[in-house]
């Protein structure tokens, strides 16, 4: 009877410890879970007709609204809203816009003009009436005609001219188109600099996101590990500083999870900045994984044209217009030739109320030729300045290409050394998982301290962030790749 009563009463004991303990896991769980930080949702891709594939998206809005958008997306929108790339595109206007002024010089010109006279004292019988005006090339054009003794004169009268030959001109004429694609160039350049730059930040973000998945991942394991040393220490198997060794580690292993998540608000920013996104919007970013893992290869045996490259275009141009320049000034020594016409209607009455009641019509018309003699010199050192510019631009193509060459090089090796780096990673992070499931095993059986699950622990987070690094330095790597080749498209 008595040893019935110590039986009922020790099973009573350790079921009410049983309960206390397992109040105190779910406590501890809970405490857990309201200190993370929210973490990327897993949604299927269904834009596509084939088999859902695991999509990765960023939630940026506080009820996880917001649309999803993929880098392809990102870098279309950047298209359309970024505000460099449309003050470039303005530019392309304004260059427009001013080439029609300066060629405006060729059509006729037309110019009004009147006088009106009063004389005080008079010369004699007659009045000298002038008229005239002014042509295309600046001197001024007369006509004289005599009339009777009047005190009042009004003399309106119009000329047109038309410039026939003219350097400054015919410099704007050809110049013209190139500096038309002088601006156009500048607007792919900057295409070019958004598209690598959005991609690399779409990367830098997507890098972030999976080292979070890591992290919780990581930290579930921990807390298994945390509950698995917590029970060894408490039914003797272990003791006390292994379960606060696996205490350590997953405090470690949060931190780094909140620093991540944290890590992930400016780089979002960064990409907003990038792609002209209102800052009070917000968007997903989502990406194909599967895509993505094949979006890393890329041919290495084609040879470098550095004529696809923008800047050796733009160096082109530059060297187009300066011909341009050094022609003109060697021109400036040729005339200027334009036509002229001028209609003059002179009124003239002593009385000023019947001024216009009698009028002389005059007209004429003419050529204007202009011949620079002596400018102090100015035209021979602008043409020496113009050829010595040429050779600037000729030392810039040198330079130009040497540092297109050192791009192409460091690109290419750093694609091809993280690639290699990328399978070798990609095979440890197999094996140390292995390795980590193995050694978890052998601790439960009690075979090996808990050092070696800490030790296997830490190589399978390591293995699985240089990875990650790696998998998105080998993208970055073949955008620069693109870029240094001259092929990066919009």
């Amino acid at each position: 009877m008595v040893s019935n009563c110590f039986n009922k009463s020790k099973f009573r004991f350790f079921l009410l410890s049983g309960c206390l303990f397992f109040i105190t896991l779910i406590s501890y769980a809970q405490n857990v879970k309201t200190n993370s930080v929210p973490s990327p949702v897993i949604v299927p891709d269904t834009s596509k007709n084939s088999l859902l594939v695991p999509v990765t998206v960023l939630d940026t809005g506080k009820n996880g609204s917001g649309e999803s958008l993929t880098l392809k997306q990102c870098v279309d929108y950047a298209l359309l809203h970024q505000p460099a790339l449309n003050r470039s595109l303005i530019n392309v206007d304004i260059t427009k816009t001013t080439n029609a002024i300066n060629l405006s010089g060729w059509l006729p010109q037309a110019n009004a003009s009147g006088d009106l006279i009063h004389n005080i004292q008079s010369q004699g019988n007659g009045s000298t009436v002038t008229t005239g005006g002014v042509n295309s090339g600046g001197t001024t054009t007369t006509g004289v005609s005599t009339r009777g003794s009047s005190v009042n004169t009004f003399v309106p009268g119009i000329t047109v001219s038309q410039a026939i030959f003219s350097p400054s001109l015919l410099y704007a004429y050809k110049s013209a188109p190139l500096y038309v694609k002088q601006a156009q160039q500048v607007t792919d350049s900057t295409k070019i600099f958004l598209v690598s730059s959005i991609s690399k930040s779409f990367y830098n973000v997507l890098l972030t996101l999976e080292q979070i998945n890591v992290l919780k991942e990581d930290t579930a394991r921990l807390g298994k590990s945390v509950r698995d040393a917590y029970h060894q220490y408490k039914g003797g198997i272990v003791d006390e500083t292994d379960y606060e060794e696996a205490t350590i580690t997953l405090n470690n292993s949060m931190a780094q999870l909140k620093q991540a998540n944290e890590n992930v608000v400016p780089q979002y920013a960064s990409l907003k900045q990038l792609m002209g996104y209102p800052p009070e919007k917000q968007f997903n970013v989502s990406f194909d994984t599967v895509e993505m893992s094949r979006d890393i290869h890329i041919d290495t045996l084609q040879q470098l044209q550095y004529e696809k490259r923008i800047e050796f275009q733009q160096n082109v141009t530059d060297k187009r217009l300066q011909a341009e320049l050094v022609k003109y000034y060697k021109s400036s020594f040729l005339p200027t030739v334009s036509a002229f016409y001028n209609y003059n209607l002179a009124f003239q009455n002593n009385q000023f109320s019947n001024l216009l009641n009698n009028s002389y019509p005059s007209s004429l018309v003419g050529l204007s030729l202009s011949i620079p003699i002596f400018t102090g010199f100015a035209r021979l050192h602008n043409l020496h300045k113009a050829r010595l510019q040429e050779q600037l631009v000729d030392w810039n193509t040198v330079d130009l290409k040497l540092e297109i060459y050192k791009e192409y090089t460091t690109a290419l090796a750093n694609y091809k050394g993280n690639y290699y780096n990328l399978q070798l990673l990609q095979r440890n992070v197999n094996m140390a998982k292995r390795v980590y499931f193995v050694v978890t095993l052998q601790y439960k059986q009690g075979i090996v301290p808990y050092l070696n699950v800490i030790t296997a622990e830490s190589n399978l987070i390591s293995s699985e962030i240089s990875y990650l690094n790696a998998l998105f330095q080998v993208l970055s790597n073949k955008i620069d790749l693109q870029k240094a080749m001259g092929n990066i498209s919009y």
